[in-house]
């Protein structure tokens, strides 16, 4: 594991999907913690999760989850390569 340098790596995109479908029906309880993950269904990912969420309101969380999610997402990396070979 490399902590929290290694932001959110190590949390499967699925599991980020599912928090950020219960923030934006108001699910989770904020700040996030161990227990608000394991009630979630979470606790399998809660230490890297933690890293970098704890302290974090629901609208931060929201927002760092889809920034996430949409570098995730195969047509961005695409395109970003894509980007950084023109630059060259």
């Amino acid at each position: 594991m490399l902590g929290a340098a290694a932001g959110l790596t190590e949390v499967r995109t699925d599991d980020l999907k599912k928090l950020l479908r219960l923030a934006y029906k108001g699910e989770p309880n904020f700040p996030l913690s161990a227990i608000e993950l394991a009630r979630l269904g979470l606790q399998h990912c809660a230490i890297p999760m933690l890293a970098q969420l704890r302290g974090l309101d629901g609208v931060a969380v929201q927002a760092l989850l889809v920034a996430v999610i949409a570098e995730r997402l195969p047509s961005n990396r695409q395109n970003a390569i894509r980007r950084e070979m023109e630059r060259s």
